[in-house]
């Protein structure tokens, strides 16, 4: 019998909501223990339990005879030393559960208890369930050695294995004996220049044992094996451990002992690789180490510094200056001595920013611990402890050496020196001349009553009476802002003759100077540059009545024509203007730069500046940023700034929603609404380019039934052009949501197109295809429309197309093209919609390409408004269904229409002779042929080689989809058309899955799991196969692309990818042919989706729940 403790215990250890939840996970099933060993000599057992929750874990746990407990979890809510998680409060029960189990066994029949459970032998692994007659196996010990063995070689390197992770004694009672541990900080010489620190450590339960080989021992350290120190002493992982300060510190040199190969090859590849940087007692702790080394040696109980024989008795970092004393006197002959006291006691690592010092580290800055390192350096080679200074280097030697050195010790300077230092503030003077076109520039310091010129190289003879302490730091200051390119220096002062150097010297590093100096200029220098004389102001106004922008730039006491040239440098990006008087103008004060900028926002780099005012187009100013400030040198009109509100807030204006509509448009398509009527208010087109299924058509049409009036009024009627696919969608939508506006589809034969053409006036909306507007453009060309709109626009992102000419043809006053991907392939897709929509947003195709995207995105900013469903996914509901509309192709047509004949004559004779009964086989089975046809007729018409309007809406379909991103599930109950629909993905090139009644059901779990991992965009499914379930949340579109009966069954479809884990909005799709039986069906479905449990039971066969009124509706008898 093992070790374990009761329930109470359990409880004060893990506490009671982590009990809790470990009975739950034991009652479950899904605690197993893994591994027992009982040691009855020691009195203590062993356990490792696996917990299986969302994930698995492992808990690692020891008890012994005293009901202490130890125990680590490879979860990430346990850590060292915290309270016992919810895994090892399960492992706990588990091990008092199997306890129960065999207490009970033996107390009902202790003789049988024997032969169904071998002996455990300690360190063994004992099988929960050992199989009658397997004693022997339990009995081969050497194998299960072996066994625990690979579990060791085998077991997970990452370190999550509770046997992995350091020993480190836990806040509970542990068995194992804590270990001493010391670590000695020392200077270890590595090579002649080189000095590294080192550390050393001894180990040991009372008495301290140096550790001999120290990688060795932190090896088996980190490998969790035994390590001998003498007869007397071995350490070993199960019986010794290691307090939390000290295990931090050993992980650390374990790391540090792991890279010392790589760190000295990279430092020096010739350096032999036998043996340790340090020796085998020392592991040489590199620079880049250390500074993660030094908070857990300085944390350590027992971590000490040792320099020579000296030892302190515990480590610590002082930022105190070294003990140095510096000592300066007047030399016994000529000039002056500096004498220097402790640098011998010292020790320089400068790589680690430390100095050693009596027994302590010194934090030094890295410039301080670099020259220190030299001074001692040198000192050494010249083997002295002072040098001798003559007069003439005293005073740069006060000024560049004496400040460094009082950050590195103690300065004294003896009071023979002290009286003749002369130490005032620094009084710097420029003196500038204009002579002959040259400028002329003099330099002067002066430090009380002694004057230098910093040019002269005898500016420092004064003798040996006086030592002046210089501001060394401002006088390079001021003579680097005085090397200027075009300069030329003399020993007296400095030349220039460069026109664009005197301009870059006076504007530019005249003020840099000013703070440090007093400058002295002539009346010529002066003028030189008219900096502050002229205001330059920019005035952007819009004429409403030519619909232009004026733009005029000006400058105060500058005649016009002068102004033009400066207009002229400002596009040239001169940085001065040279005026007649000779005075440089800058072309870069902060108004002038305002202005500059501006300029650059409406893009007037190719308006010839004839005048100081011109014209520009409209367009070019909605560029702007209306929240931008342009500073105070700029002034844009009241009513332009007015119309760039509007554009960039539409809701401004506060156009009155259709009284109709204003119940059923939610938030963001009502701003739509407000967008259009905003471009139209300003005559400008527009691109409506919201995510697939936000509604482009709903705003449209709130749109269109706002300009009702004024479309009647003027007898011009709008335009909508679309997909042939979508053309009865439209007008299902328009009758749908505006009854009142009065549609017709143009299509059919020539006579009928023109026929709806020619009623344009009176009819409210013309909704045609893209083809057919291709074949009668001469027709259209010869209308004027009130509003034109391009559904799935993208059908005209090559601009090189008939169908893209045409619509260009097109005259309307309103202009919009909807599509949920107004770019495909390249920005020319965009490109190519505008010059439909808005031709005169954008320049030529040549000179578009030349446009950087910020400015094709700064263009199209207000006239492009796209929503992604994430955008607005709070006002979403998190599923979208829509009906897609399409019309059969003619030959398809005459089929159904043939097909639907015979079914009505057989079905009216069976209702009228036999009654509804005895007939409803043949009349159901007629009706999914209909369903067939719609869908594709070759479904069961053989050598039928014509086409399917379903088929193609639902290709096209797709490529949208996919263009956008989009995933997708496919539904259909006939195999057969998803297997169509797979041959013609596959001839596209286009990767899907595949799912019916015949896929196995291992093989479903695994299609499912790739698809959702997001392996391919389109899955098939079999409507009845896959429609219960599966969790295909890896889609966000659902096409049925055929109806069921029981819109429950639909709704269970839909369910595959709406549903508990989806993170998206889901868009479902269905696909219903106009004017056909499946129309019939849709009114049905919706007229008994309330009554659904009463009439239809869901997942039934629901074709025979149809009533004879549903069979007399569905065949319009």
């Amino acid at each position: 019998m093992g070790y374990y403790v009761p329930e109470r215990v359990i409880r004060l250890l893990c506490g009671n909501e982590a009990l809790d939840k470990g009975r739950a996970y034991y009652d479950a099933g899904r605690v197993r223990l893994t591994y027992i060993e009982n040691n009855n000599k020691l009195e203590y057992s062993i356990y490792r339990a696996e917990i299986q929750g969302l994930e698995s874990y492992e808990a690692a746990l020891t008890i012994d005879a005293d009901g202490d407990v130890n125990a680590e979890c490879t979860c990430p809510a346990y850590y060292h030393g915290g309270a016992f998680c919810r895994h090892i409060a399960a492992g706990l029960v588990g091990i008092l559960r199997l306890e129960e189990e065999d207490k009970g066994a033996e107390d009902e029949d202790p003789a049988s208890y024997e032969p169904d459970r071998p002996s455990v032998e300690p360190g063994m692994l004992t099988p929960r369930n050992t199989p009658a007659g397997s004693s022997g196996i339990a009995e081969r010990t050497g194998d299960r050695q072996l066994v625990s063995g690979m579990l060791e070689v085998f077991a997970d390197g990452s370190g999550n294995s509770s046997h992995r992770r350091p020993s480190v004694t836990g806040s509970y009672s542990d068995l194992r004996t804590p270990l001493q541990v010391e670590f000695i900080c020392k200077p270890v010489t590595i090579s002649h220049r080189t000095q590294m620190l080192g550390i050393e450590l001894k180990v040991g339960p009372k008495r301290l044992y140096i550790v001999q080989k120290i990688r060795t021992f932190l090896d088996r350290v980190q490998r969790r094996e035994p390590f001998e120190f003498s007869r007397h002493f071995s350490y070993d992982p199960a019986l010794h451990s290691f307090d939390k300060e000290d295990n931090a510190v050993l992980l650390k040199l374990i790391e540090i002992s792991a890279n010392e190969q790589l760190y000295r090859a990279g430092v020096n590849p010739y350096t032999p690789q036998s043996g340790g940087m340090g020796g085998d007692r020392v592991l040489a702790v590199p620079p880049v180490f250390w500074e993660a080394l030094l908070p857990a040696l300085l944390a350590a109980p027992s971590a000490y510094l040792q320099q020579g024989d000296l030892i302190m008795e515990k480590l610590q970092l002082s930022t105190e200056a070294p003990p140095l004393d510096f000592a300066f006197n007047q030399a016994p002959g000529e000039g002056y001595r500096l004498d220097i006291q402790g640098m011998a006691e010292i020790t320089v690592l400068e790589d680690y920013g430390l100095v050693l010092s009596g027994g302590r580290l010194l934090k030094l800055g890295p410039e301080e611990c670099r020259r220190l390192s030299e001074l001692k350096r040198m000192l050494a080679a010249a083997r002295k402890d002072g040098l001798a200074i003559a007069p003439e280097q005293m005073e740069p030697f006060m000024e560049q050496v004496i400040p460094g050195l009082k950050k590195l010790g103690r300065v004294q300077i003896a009071e023979a020196i002290a009286g003749r230092i002369v130490q005032t503030q620094l009084q710097a003077r420029l003196y500038l001349d204009r002579v002959r076109d040259r400028l002329l520039a003099g330099l002067e310091f002066q430090y009380g009553g002694i004057v230098i010129n910093p040019l002269e190289e005898d500016s420092r003879s004064r003798g040996s009476e006086v030592i002046l302490m210089r501001d060394g730091e401002a006088e390079r200051r001021i003579l680097g802002l005085m090397e200027h390119e075009s300069f030329v220096r003399t020993e007296g002062g400095y030349i220039m003759s460069n026109e664009e150097g005197e301009y870059d010297f006076l504007y530019h590093t005249i003020p840099l100077l000013e703070p440090l100096l007093q400058v002295y200029a002539t009346t010529a220098v002066k003028t030189r540059i008219a900096a502050d004389t002229y205001t330059p102001k920019a005035v952007l106004t819009w004429n409403e009545k030519t619909d232009w922008l004026e733009f005029k730039f000006g400058m105060q006491g500058i005649p016009e024509n002068e102004v033009v040239q400066i207009l002229e440098a400002l596009r040239e990006k001169r940085r001065y203007y040279r005026l007649p008087d000779g005075a440089l103008l800058p072309l870069e004060s902060a108004e002038l730069l305002q202005i500059i900028e501006f300029m650059n926002e409406l893009g007037v780099n190719s308006v010839p500046f004839t005048k100081p005012q011109f014209s520009l187009p409209l367009i070019q100013g909605l560029q702007l940023n209306p929240d931008a400030k342009h500073g105070d040198a700029v002034t844009i009109g009241r009513s332009f700034r007015r119309l760039m509100a509007n554009m960039a807030s539409p809701e401004n204006l506060d156009f009155p929603l259709p009284d109709s509509l204003a119940p059923v448009l939610r938030d963001y398509q009502q701003f739509g609404f407000q967008w259009m009527k905003t471009l139209a208010h300003y005559r400008f087109g527009g691109i409506l380019a919201d995510d697939m299924g936000l509604g482009k058509t709903l705003q449209s049409i709130a749109f269109l039934l706002s300009e009702l009036p004024d479309i009647r009024k003027g007898g011009k009627p709008a335009l909508i052009v679309a997909p042939a696919s979508l053309l009865y969608n439209w007008r299902n939508e328009l009758q749908r949501f505006a009854p009142e506006i009065k549609a017709v589809i143009a299509d059919g034969n020539l006579s009928e197109r023109s026929r709806a053409v020619r009623s344009g006036s009176d009819t409210d909306v013309i909704i045609t295809s893209y083809p057919l507007l291709r074949r009668d453009v001469e027709r259209y060309a010869r209308l004027s429309f009130h509003t034109l709109i391009l559904d799935e626009a993208q059908m005209i992102k090559n601009h090189a197309t008939q169908t893209a000419q045409a619509v260009k043809i097109l005259q309307a006053r309103y202009r919009f093209a909807l599509t949920g991907t107004p770019v495909e392939n390249a920005l020319e897709d965009l490109w190519s919609i505008y010059s439909v929509v808005f031709p005169g947003l954008f320049p030529g195709k040549k000179a578009f390409h030349d446009l950087p995207r910020e400015t094709v995105a700064k263009r199209t900013r207000p006239f492009l408004l796209r929503r992604l469903k994430s955008d607005v996914l709070k006002e979403l509901p998190d599923k979208i269904e829509s009906l897609h509309a399409s019309e059969l192709l003619p030959e398809q047509k005459k089929l159904y229409v043939a097909y639907l004949a015979r079914l009505r004559k057989e079905a009216l004779k069976h209702l009228d002779n036999e009654g509804f009964g005895h007939g409803r086989i043949k009349v159901l089975a007629g009706i999914t042929r209909l369903r067939q046809l719609c869908c594709h007729p070759a479904l069961f018409v053989e050598d039928y080689a014509g086409g399917s309007a379903k088929f193609d809406q639902l290709l096209e379909i797709i490529e949208e989809c996919r263009s956008s991103g989009k995933r997708m599930l496919i539904f259909s109950q006939f195999t057969e058309m998803l297997g169509m629909i797979g041959r013609e993905l596959a001839l596209q090139g286009v990767r899907h899955f595949y799912l019916d009644g015949k896929t196995p059901a291992a093989q479903r779990v695994e299609l499912c799991s790739r698809f959702n991992e997001g392996e391919g965009d389109l899955f098939l499914v079999s409507l009845k196969a896959g429609g219960t379930g599966l969790n295909l949340t890896g889609a966000d579109t659902v096409i049925l692309y055929d109806l069921w009966w029981n819109p429950a069954v639909e709704q269970q479809a839909a369910d595959r990818a709406h549903r508990i884990g989806q993170k998206k909005v889901v868009q479902v799709i269905r696909l219903v042919a106009q004017g056909t039986v499946e129309d019939k069906m849709y009114e049905l479905q919706q007229k008994k989706k309330n009554l659904i449990e009463e009439v239809i039971q869901p997942g039934s066969e629901s074709l025979s729940a149809l009533t004879e009124q549903d069979i007399r509706d569905i065949l319009m008898l």
